[in-house]
């Protein structure tokens, strides 16, 4: 396929890498830089490339904005997505044409650079929305890439972004929280990484619910509290985020009444 990227930045430039790695081209680069290392460069005045497919990667808020500019430039190019997990599809409504399909294309995935991200896609689901020729064109484009496309509609893009959210920033909060404690006490993070394994297994095998561990699970109060006070004493930034998922631990094992008594 031959791709045009508009903002090659961590998403674009990652999805760019694996694409070439894929045997696809890139034949335009729409960027702030007057350089870019994925492709040729695109500016308005320069003619659009014969292309099979845009992927606008930038910023949530800008999607909109970059699908009005884009509107009078990209010509009849048959697909045009967004890669966000939260703007739906129709933000997109300025390019649709009886000869421009439009979708969204959302890799599962953290993309911390181009480079490790190219390598993080093969593997990874990817949410696909949008009108039936874009949709079968992202489906045929992440599975060349070695990713699993699952179908997402616009309305439940709210909800599955949140997961989605959720699942990478709260578990990696927790674990820097952690990592706190264990520096404190002068032990290895690292110890706990079996554990952390096995909890993470557990969850996807069992539900979260059933997967809690520990002294809340078992509504053991003086050993919470016992937490609490040795938390407040790494720093008070790391006491007030260890009770804050200590409350929503309680929460989730039906023992929140229980947390009048962490004093």
């Amino acid at each position: 396929m031959r791709l045009v990227i508009v903002g090659p930045g961590r998403a674009g430039g990652s999805i760019a890498l694996a694409a070439i790695a894929a045997d696809h081209e890139i034949v335009g680069v729409v960027s702030n830089d007057r350089e870019d290392r994925f492709g040729p460069s695109l500016s308005p005045g320069i003619p659009w490339p014969d292309a099979d497919l845009v992927l606008i990667c930038v910023k949530d808020d800008q999607i909109e904005s970059v699908a009005e500019a884009l509107s009078e430039w990209i010509g009849d190019t048959p697909v045009v997505a967004h890669v966000s997990g939260f703007v739906p599809v129709t933000a997109l409504r300025p390019l649709s044409s009886p000869s421009v399909s439009i979708g969204g294309f959302h890799p599962l995935q953290t993309l911390p650079d181009p480079e490790r991200g190219a390598t993080a896609l093969a593997g990874s689901h990817v949410g696909i929305g949008g009108e039936e020729l874009a949709e079968d064109t992202l489906i045929h484009f992440g599975v060349s890439l070695g990713m699993e496309p699952f179908r997402l509609e616009d309305e439940v893009r709210p909800l599955y972004h949140a997961a989605s959210a959720a699942a990478a920033n709260f578990v990696a909060t927790a674990l820097a929280t952690a990592s706190d404690l264990y520096a404190a006490a002068e032990i290895d993070p690292s110890v706990a990484e079996p554990l952390v394994a096995r909890i993470a297994h557990n969850v996807f095998q069992s539900g979260g619910r059933e997967s809690l561990t520990g002294p809340i699970a078992r509504g053991d109060t003086e050993t919470v509290v016992g937490h609490l006070v040795a938390a407040h004493q790494v720093s008070e930034s790391v006491g007030k985020q260890f009770r804050l998922m200590a409350e929503a631990t309680a929460i989730l094992a039906g023992r929140f009444n229980e947390v009048k008594d962490w004093k």
